[in-house]
């Protein structure tokens, strides 16, 4: 298994600031959590979680932007 399948992004504005990666999507998932919980007070935070394997594919994002 890919130990860089899934990648979490921080971003402040258009500027990454923090990245993390996993091979478990349970793990992913818990991590995507706890980074809105310990970042999501920053500004303009925004947090991406993405499935890097074959086409990167975005399965996660914090804040929703659609409305």
């Amino acid at each position: 298994m890919d130990d860089q399948r899934y990648h979490l992004t921080l971003f402040t504005g258009a500027r990454p600031v923090m990245h993390g990666w996993w091979a478990k999507w349970d793990t992913a998932e818990d991590m995507f959590t706890l980074w809105i919980g310990k970042h999501g007070n920053v500004d303009a935070a925004r947090i991406v979680l993405v499935d890097e394997e074959e086409e990167p594919r975005v399965l996660a994002s914090w804040p929703d932007t659609e409305e």
